[in-house]
């Protein structure tokens, strides 16, 4: 289908295309752009980033033309040739164009590796996931920025809904990554899967698993990012696909009751959490420890018949069940991960200080703990609220102002962010006039747990006099009786 009036283009689009057109016509190719850059014009929606990301299909060679694009732009172009894929990326100032000859493609059962050959822009546009990105613009000059639309791709825009443009089978057979992909479309920008759509990833679901971690985790982690991720989790479980890749999720599910007494799905709660989260920070980072806060809770939970359902220890269980995950993932490792892995392991200690006069050493153990994050775990914990009940939602969120203010005014006066010890290792064996040993590790830990509870002041001449005694009780004679810089 071909619409003859014009997508809407800015000054700077309109001229841009019009070089790649005469460029094309130049190397007698036909040009057009494709998918996401037409979907979102015609939905009116900006990209959130600053870089321009357009796909390009030529009816001919797609690298020769990102080269002979490159040329007219030679003092702020670089282009990138991947030959073997038949592809090339030019990055052109804010613009990033990617150009692929159209083609046509065919699968067998086993494999994500198609059989390639040259084709029509029609071919191409049958080999897209989904009518909404299978729209084209022409670039060519006598029809320039019409809209070619074979499978009534603005129609679904217009009602919000995903369909394929094929049967939903060889779609998703063909690429089993468009099930995510289906789902973060839904989720971002807030469109219903159609029925039969929705029955095709289902009943193609183990599909799934020739995909890599890496593929899937990227298409997770921009579900995790919309504004609503919820809507992508509920999706993802009632696909069966989250199962696949991410069981302790989809073992959240579920109520049991006992003589009954029962506890919380503790899916939906999670869910809930994630919302709360996202609504206040895009910090992707804490949307992760919202998911996993709760995530060791089925290993951990216990019923007694005189205190009902428990899952003590699902802090610390979770916080170790972190690491796996991310790997398995194929996420960062790194402090990334160890922030996830923190907040999930301290995600309890601030709601227990609410339940008791807050001692200013208490608060100064949770500040060292948590370090420059605290903010972030307090965010996490107003969100875990999730009652129904607006009295005790009010009760809660006081109890955490009142915490709050007396971090502010335990940091005021202690300083104990990123706090270590004011007497380091090495001092302590100058001290005694030892090497490197256990007693070193005793005493410096000592001296720590003093500060944090408050038995001595947080300077070096109390920690001095205190390392000194300790070291004594170890059977260590000091050799320096004051720190070097009062002798």
């Amino acid at each position: 289908m071909k619409y003859a009036e014009q997508l809407s283009l800015t000054r700077e689009e309109t001229a841009l295309f019009k070089t790649i057109g005469e460029v094309a016509a130049t190397l007698e190719q036909e040009v057009y752009v494709v998918g996401g850059f037409v979907r979102d014009r015609l939905m009116q929606r900006r990209q959130d980033r600053d870089e321009q990301d357009v796909d390009l299909v030529t009816v001919g060679d797609g690298p020769a033309l990102a080269q002979a694009v490159a040329e007219r732009f030679p003092t702020s172009s670089k282009v990138s040739i991947f030959q073997r894929f038949g592809t090339a990326m030019i990055q052109l100032d804010s613009w990033e164009l990617e150009f692929v000859g159209a083609r046509k493609e065919s699968y067998v059962e086993d494999s994500r590796k198609p059989t390639v050959a040259p084709g029509s822009l029609e071919d191409d546009q049958y080999r897209r996931d989904f009518t909404i990105n299978a729209m084209a613009i022409s670039l060519q000059a006598d029809s320039f920025g019409e809209i070619i639309d074979p499978f009534d791709g603005r129609k679904d825009l217009e009602i919000k809904r995903i369909c394929t443009p094929l049967e939903p089978g060889q779609t998703f057979s063909d690429d089993p990554l468009r099930m995510m992909r289906a789902i973060r479309f839904a989720t971002q920008l807030d469109f219903r899967i159609d029925d039969e759509t929705f029955q095709g990833i289902q009943n193609h679901a183990e599909r799934l698993d020739i995909i890599s971690a890496e593929r899937i985790s990227t298409e997770l982690q921009k579900i995790i990012a919309a504004p609503k991720p919820s809507i992508g989790f509920q999706l993802l479980s009632q696909a069966n696909l989250l199962i696949r890749f991410f069981p302790e999720m989809e073992n959240l599910r579920g109520i049991e009751v006992r003589k009954g007494i029962r506890h919380k799905d503790n899916f939906y709660h999670t869910l809930e959490v994630l919302d709360n989260v996202a609504v206040k920070s895009n910090n992707i980072l804490l949307r992760w420890a919202a998911i996993l806060h709760d995530i060791a809770k089925p290993a951990t939970k216990r019923f007694h018949p005189d205190h009902g359902w428990t899952f003590h220890g699902h802090d610390a269980v979770g916080a170790k069940m972190v690491p796996k995950i991310f790997k398995r993932m194929r996420l960062s490792l790194d402090h990334k991960m160890k922030y996830v892995q923190k907040l999930v392991r301290l995600h309890l200690r601030p709601i227990s200080l609410t339940k008791e006069n807050i001692s200013d050493a208490a608060v100064r153990r949770l500040l060292y703990e948590a370090g420059d994050d605290i903010d972030d775990l307090m965010l996490l914990c107003e969100a875990d609220i999730t009652s129904k009940n607006p009295s005790r939602v009010k009760r809660y969120l006081a109890n955490y102002e009142r915490l709050r203010a007396k971090i502010e005014e335990v940091e005021e006066k202690d300083r104990m962010r990123n706090w270590e010890p004011p007497i380091s290792g090495d001092e302590i064996m100058a001290a005694f006039g030892i090497k490197p040993s256990k007693a070193v590790g005793d005493i410096k830990t000592a001296i720590r747990e003093a500060i944090l509870d408050g038995n001595i002041h947080n300077d070096k001449a109390a920690a001095w006099s205190f390392m000194l005694e300790k070291g004594k009780d170890l059977g260590l004679k000091p050799v320096m009786e004051s720190p070097p810089e009062e002798s």
